[in-house]
C-alpha cells in the first residue's frame, strides 16, 4: 500500500507545474486512464462477442420458433448454442470485474489514516475539497454551496450527463436487440439484466456522494472512458 502511495505521490509530484494543488487528482484521472488502456483490449473482445452474438440472431429466432411451448428446453438449447459457438451472453463483465482491485485500492488509500494521523495523500484537494473527504463532510464544512459544495454540484452534473448519454445508448442497443415478446429469455436471467442495465448509470450518483472524493474520481473517470469506449467499439 505504501509503495502505490509513493508512485500516486510522485505522479502528483510531476502534474503539480501544470495542477497545483489539483494535482493529486489529476494524477488519480491519469491512473484510471492507465487502469482502463490495461483492459481495453478485453473490452475490445467483449465487443466483439456482442457483434458474435448478433450474428447468431436467425439461429436464436429459430430455436424460439421450433421450442415456443417449452421454455426449460429453449433455454438448454441457446445455452448449447452459444457454447458450440464459444459466445458468452456475459463476457462483457469481465473487463469491469478487472477494474474493482484498483477501485477498492483507491478506497482503501483514501478511507484510511497512517498513525492516526492524516496521510499525505489526504490533505490533497480537488480545487477546494479535499480527497480524503465525503459529500457529507462538505456539506458539513459550508453546505451545499460551500467551496467544497460546489465541487461535488459539477461532479454530480458531469455524473448525471454521462448517465443520461449512456441511457439513452443503452435503450437504443437493447431495441435493436430485442427479443419478440412471448418468445422467451435467450439465457435464464439474462432478460431481468437488460431491463435494469439502462438505470445502473445512475447508481454512479450513489458511489459518488458515499466514498471518499478520489474513489469518486476513479469511478467518473472510468464511467466516463466506458461511455466514450462503447461509442467507439459498439458503432
Amino acid at each position: 500500500m505504501s509503495v502505490f502511495a509513493g508512485l500516486v505521490e510522485r505522479l502528483a509530484d510531476l502534474l503539480q507545474p501544470l495542477f497545483h494543488a489539483s494535482a493529486a487528482a489529476a494524477a488519480i484521472v491519469l491512473f484510471t486512464a492507465f487502469v482502463r488502456l490495461l483492459v481495453h483490449p478485453l473490452s475490445r473482445a467483449a465487443a466483439r462477442g456482442q457483434q458474435a452474438r448478433a450474428k447468431l440472431q436467425p439461429e436464436l429466432a429459430e430455436l424460439r420458433r421450433k421450442h415456443a411451448k417449452n421454455p426449460e428446453r429453449l433455454q438448454r438449447a441457446v445455452l448449447e448454442l452459444h457454447e458450440r459457438e464459444r459466445v458468452s451472453p456475459f463476457s462483457g463483465l469481465l473487463p469491469s470485474l478487472l477494474q474493482l482491485p484498483a477501485f477498492f485500492l483507491l478506497y482503501h488509500l483514501f478511507s484510511t489514516t497512517s498513525g492516526g494521523e492524516a496521510g499525505g495523500l489526504l490533505t490533497h484537494t480537488l480545487f477546494a475539497a479535499p480527497l480524503g473527504d465525503r459529500w457529507a463532510d462538505a456539506l458539513g464544512h459550508g453546505g451545499l454551496l460551500g467551496p467544497a459544495g460546489l465541487v461535488y454540484l459539477g461532479l454530480f452534473a458531469f455524473v448525471a450527463a454521462v448517465a443520461a448519454f449512456n441511457v439513452r445508448r443503452t435503450k437504443r442497443t437493447m431495441a435493436l436487440s430485442a427479443v419478440p415478446a412471448g418468445a422467451g429469455e435467450q439465457v435464464p436471467g439474462l432478460g431481468t439484466v437488460t431491463k435494469v442495465m439502462p438505470f445502473l448509470s445512475f447508481f454512479t450518483l450513489v458511489t459518488v456522494a458515499v466514498v471518499p472524493l478520489a474513489a469518486a474520481l476513479y469511478v467518473v473517470t472510468s464511467t466516463t472512458w466506458s461511455a466514450v469506449e462503447r461509442v467507439v467499439l459498439y458503432r
